[in-house]
């Protein structure tokens, strides 16, 4: 085990977006809370706990500021209970060490989100994932449900490689690790859950264009980077090949870690500012309101992320506020040569 005696000194983030929240994340958190109580995944005082710190309502409130209560209700169920299955299930134990525990125990969620109508039998984590998805199917059309379905099974099969390289004691060079980076930190469902906070169903042919993609998975690989450098404390002082991009850096490029986490910042700001260019460039265009809600609120999940990264106990040990960047950290707008994402700078988007 690694011993990491001072705080990691974060870098200024660059993200050029105002903070926004609902304004009834509070009522937000005391219903899911209670849905939790009832439903079985809080159980126990220690289990309550857990899941009031994880501070769900406030992170999915920052994603969707303007979201119906209703809708917004169903999203931050399943954040308070992607945080736990994460935690419990995906990440340690007997499932999260053991790449032939996992993938049976996810597909059995995974078939109960893909057909709610089937029986979870008594597993907590199906049955509360099937009440979340029955929810999503009768307060929005059976295609948003779909969507979130569809990027749940991605998530839970990127765990199964992750758990798969855990047990054989892999850490993924910098290539590799973008590509599984962006489906492990449950990024795809949480930004499909946008649409069934806000409601209005984003038209296929623009939700299915490579622009629209591309801007999917800037926000979610920019919100996963910054994870990693939130997190990176925790991790080290837990195993120091602990998949992260800083730890990746360091050992594929043979970096100090404080030159990796350098180097991490100007890997995410050059994400940061394609996303910014991109989506300035979607939205002159004649699209659906419904897109630009949806743009807007990615732009507000990469936000939200680090403001409630900054304050929850989950990720203990880093230090103050390091302020705001007015620059990327590099400013290069080449494409980053990194094969799975550099076709996000094509200039036909």
């Amino acid at each position: 085990m690694t011993t990491i005696d001072a705080p990691i000194e974060l870098h200024p983030f660059y993200c050029p977006i105002e903070p926004a929240i609902h304004p009834r994340a509070a009522d937000q958190e005391r219903d899911a809370l209670t849905w939790a109580e009832r439903i079985g995944l809080a159980a126990d005082d220690r289990r309550r706990t857990l899941l009031r710190h994880t501070r769900g309502a406030e992170f999915y409130a920052r994603f969707a500021p303007y979201a119906d209560y209703d809708g917004l209700q169903v999203a931050v169920r399943w954040v308070y209970w992607g945080f736990i299955f994460d935690d419990r299930r995906c990440d340690t134990g007997r499932f999260g060490d053991d790449p032939e525990r996992f993938p049976p125990m996810a597909g059995a969620v995974q078939r109960v989100m893909d057909a709610p109508w089937c029986d979870p039998g008594d597993d907590r984590y199906s049955r509360a994932a099937r009440d979340i998805v029955l929810d999503m199917y009768r307060l929005r059309t059976p295609t948003q449900a779909r969507r979130f379905t569809d990027a749940h099974r991605a998530w839970l099969f990127s765990v199964t490689w992750q758990v798969a390289d855990r047990a054989r004691g892999h850490l993924p060079d910098l290539p590799e690790y973008t590509a599984l980076r962006l489906q492990t930190a449950g990024g795809a469902p949480t930004i499909a859950l946008l649409e069934i906070a806000n409601g209005p169903e984003v038209p296929g042919a623009e939700m299915d264009s490579p622009a629209v993609r591309a801007l999917t998975e800037m926000a979610i690989m920019v919100a996963s980077w910054d994870n990693d450098l939130h997190s990176l404390h925790r991790e080290l002082r837990e195993s120091s090949a602990y998949p992260n991009l800083v730890t990746v850096l360091a050992h594929h490029r043979g970096l100090p870690r404080e030159r990796a986490a350098v180097e991490a910042v100007r890997l995410r700001d050059r994400v940061m500012a394609r996303f910014l260019r991109l989506r300035a460039s979607v939205t002159a265009r004649p699209v659906s309101e419904a897109l630009r809600i949806y743009l807007d609120c990615l732009g507000h999940a990469i936000r939200g992320n680090i403001d409630w990264a900054l304050a929850v106990p989950r990720y203990r040990g880093i230090a103050a506020h390091p302020g705001w960047a007015e620059v990327p950290a590099d400013p290069n707008p080449d494409p980053l040569p990194i094969p799975a994402i550099a076709w996000w700078w094509d200039d036909h988007l």
